[in-house]
């Protein structure tokens, strides 16, 4: 990585910063996320700084934004798009809905329907839309960020598995710090800095960040030490459904990003064991014999640390 382009991804999480105060951590994982070609769901009550994250990232981008609020009544042709009867042509003109952006903001993806939900699969995998026998690419770069309130709260549809498992991570914001909170409350005298935030880099240069990306190199120990935690939770007795290998390949590419993004051009078992519960825990079941008092996210997430704390870490 060269001097300029480290500067450039310092200045990117530092701009960031300037909006989402106090969530580093956060802000580091949603650029993991663009960087490694994935998706971001973003996991939490309301009112703790998701859509800010999502909003602030995607305006750090000179690149095309795309925001749905996902309700009951949405529609997966609101969305993707749908043919629309061309009067003067006597033809069917396909009109591109919202998902065809760059970055696309899915807002509480989990208050829609699963028919609606199922409408994101093929692009968030594939990076297409196929409306009528046609399949239309997507712009590139391409990120989904969705935030979902916790499945507890009312009027929520819990995303299916194979919805979770397009997705690269799953974060948590939490609340903010006292802080932290303070600035919050003392900028709200002045604009928000949500408005004054500035591009930093556009579409183009995402794309050859990217490609760097690719070239992280992984040594074999890692691989194996990857396919380890992977194996063991398929054989958790515990868990009913274990990490696909999809899951795999996300681990992957995102511990090549993570080292990417703080100037290394080689993972180290840190980048792993670090991100194996944001790529994870959402791909994980833990088995109905199992289920305890504890929310089902927060016991997988136990779960994982289990096996994290039992594997032998390559020296």
């Amino acid at each position: 990585m060269t001097t300029s382009t480290a500067h450039r991804l310092a200045h990117l999480q530092q701009a960031i910063a300037t909006v989402v105060h106090g969530k580093d951590e956060a802000i580091q994982l949603a650029l993991v996320a663009l960087l490694a070609r994935g998706h971001l769901l973003i996991e939490d009550v309301p009112g703790v700084g998701k859509t800010t994250l999502a909003q602030a990232l995607a305006r750090s981008f000179n690149c095309s934004f795309h925001r749905v609020q996902f309700t009951s009544d949405l529609l997966p042709s609101d969305v993707i798009g749908t043919s629309v009867f061309d009067q003067a042509t006597q033809q069917f003109e396909f009109k591109p809905g919202p998902i065809f952006a760059n970055i696309v903001l899915a807002d509480e993806i989990n208050r829609t329907t699963p028919k609606t939900q199922s409408a994101l699969l093929e692009a968030m995998n594939e990076a297409q839309v196929t409306v009528d026998n046609h399949t239309y690419p997507l712009p590139q770069p391409f990120l989904v960020l969705a935030t979902q309130n916790p499945i507890e709260h009312h009027g929520t549809y819990p995303l299916p598995e194979s919805q979770l498992d397009r997705f690269l991570l799953r974060i948590r914001m939490g609340y903010p710090s006292r802080e932290s909170e303070r600035t919050i409350l003392r900028q709200q005298a002045h604009p928000s800095p949500l408005e004054a935030l500035e591009p930093v880099m556009d579409a183009d240069e995402v794309l050859a960040l990217q490609e760097q990306v690719r070239q992280v190199h992984v040594e074999d120990s890692l691989v194996d030490y990857a396919l380890e935690i992977v194996e063991r939770t398929r054989q958790r007795e515990q868990l009913s459904l274990g990490v696909s290998p999809r899951g795999s390949v996300m681990l992957y590419r995102a511990a090549q990003a993570l080292a990417f993004l703080e100037g290394r051009t080689f993972c180290l078992p840190d980048d792993f064991k670090r991100l194996v519960l944001p790529v994870f825990a959402h791909r994980i079941v833990v088995n109905t014999r199992y289920v305890s008092t504890q929310k089902k996210s927060e016991q997988a997430e136990a779960i994982l640390r289990e096996i994290l704390d039992s594997t032998p870490v390559p020296l």
